[in-house]
């Protein structure tokens, strides 16, 4: 199961961003970004190929904090929250830095920011809840 755990967090993490980028703020997010239907299609497997490279990476860099753990302590709430603080002290600020040049709107933060906390957080707690099976 160990070769698995990254995919299957990295999975998680990208079925969470199809929720929140189209259910939950989709409308929100074209309207703050001005990214129109046709060109959110447009190139649609690269850009979500890049998103699960990217998001495999993270599991990885999270799955190396939550192995700093004896198995015993790899519950979902602990592998989450080990999640959730990578993103809050490495992602979050680094996202703020880049949207503080660009003049983006806070809207466009909040949702953005957010949304890497909750999916670090959840990839964390796959990765350590994977560790028990």
């Amino acid at each position: 199961m160990a070769y698995l755990e990254i995919p299957i967090a990295a999975l998680a993490a990208f079925m969470l961003g199809f929720a929140w980028y189209t259910a939950l703020f989709g409308k929100a997010w074209q309207a703050e970004t001005g990214v129109t239907d046709e060109q959110a299609q447009s190139g649609i497997a690269i850009t979500h190929g890049t998103a699960f490279l990217m998001m495999c990476i993270m599991a990885y860099g999270i799955n190396f904090v939550v192995n700093m753990h004896d198995v015993s302590e790899q519950t979902f709430m602990h592998g989450g929250f080990h999640g959730l603080m990578s993103a809050a002290i490495y992602a979050v600020p680094a996202v703020a830095i880049h949207y503080a040049y660009q003049k983006k709107s806070l809207k466009l933060f909040l949702i953005d920011a957010s949304y890497i906390l909750l999916f670090s957080g959840l990839m964390g707690g796959v990765l350590a809840f994977l560790k028990l099976g």
